[in-house]
């Protein structure tokens, strides 16, 4: 997994893919539910329920990458399926693709568990 990631930046670059995540993640989730608890359709439960995780996992900064390729689908696929407004949900696609080759940053779980690590060996003091 640390190979999908050129680095997990803190500091300010960071807290900027926090945002970002924050940003494309709200939206999502609240569609998602939104229109998971108003719709029958088996198609369209799947398709709410997997946004709304994919949000879910953009929060926490679980898998992002496998999360941004999902969201970016679903939402490219309510762009595309609905002729009313698809303005928010192409941009929404847009950012999902930008933070899956982004990365999550460093405040994230997969930075916590893929991210780099230093080891001390015991040995002498020079």
């Amino acid at each position: 997994m640390q190979r999908l990631f050129s680095a997990f930046p803190d500091g300010k670059p960071g807290l900027g893919l926090l945002i970002l995540r924050l940003c494309i993640s709200v939206p999502v989730f609240y569609w998602g539910i939104g229109d998971l608890s108003a719709s029958a359709d088996a198609v369209t439960l799947v398709r709410d329920g997997v946004a709304a995780a994919g949000g879910i996992l953009l929060v926490a900064g679980l898998w992002t990458p496998v999360a941004g390729i999902l969201i970016s689908l679903v939402e490219a696929w309510i762009a595309f399926a609905h002729h009313f407004a698809p303005q928010g949900h192409l941009l929404v696609a847009a950012l999902g693709i930008c933070l899956a080759m982004l990365g999550p940053g460093a405040w994230s779980v997969d930075a916590r568990l893929f991210g780099r690590r230093v080891f001390e060996t015991p040995g002498k003091d020079v």
